[in-house]
């Protein structure tokens, strides 16, 4: 497995499981470096991203976003940095899903904000946001909104 990171994390008594290879890891951070020039504008772009595509979610969110771009754009660069080092981020990564449904946030506005995230770096990297990297960027969101919502709801469950 040594091109593979493995995350195998314990929650509550259960374990969530997800894979990223290192190459997806690689490309994510990579990418992610070519557009943290633009600093909180890439949360700006967010959040218009999010508000278009759901615009029930603006009342969630104080009138000024300023201190709230500031912290999503942090939250994101150190969740992206950390992605190699699964271990680093899984109480944050924890903590913030169970924060996030105590806003008020459903399981279901998990896919919008992955949406507006998709959103956003295509708008960022144009050209560069290749199938391949669009791809990283699933199953990296994908992974941690597992994470998240899991902290937050508990398992899922499964429909037999």
């Amino acid at each position: 497995m040594g091109n593979q990171y493995v995350v195998k994390l314990k929650l509550g008594s259960n374990y969530s499981e997800g894979t990223m290879d290192a190459h997806a890891v690689s490309m994510v951070q990579q990418s992610f470096e070519k557009v943290a020039p633009l600093g909180v504008k890439v949360a700006e772009i967010f959040y218009d991203e999010l508000f278009t595509l759901d615009p029930s979610l603006r009342p969630m969110f104080k009138p000024d976003m300023t201190e709230q771009r500031k912290m999503v754009f942090a939250a994101l660069s150190f969740v992206v940095r950390s992605l190699h080092t699964p271990e680093a981020i899984l109480e944050p990564v924890k903590a913030l899903g169970k924060r996030h449904a105590g806003y008020g946030v459903k399981p279901e506005h998990f896919a919008t904000v992955g949406n507006a995230l998709l959103s956003t770096l295509q708008k960022g990297l144009g050209d560069e946001f290749t199938p391949e990297l669009k791809g990283a960027w699933i199953e990296a969101y994908g992974t941690l909104s597992g994470l998240m919502k899991e902290a937050a709801y508990g398992p899922a469950k499964t429909v037999n």
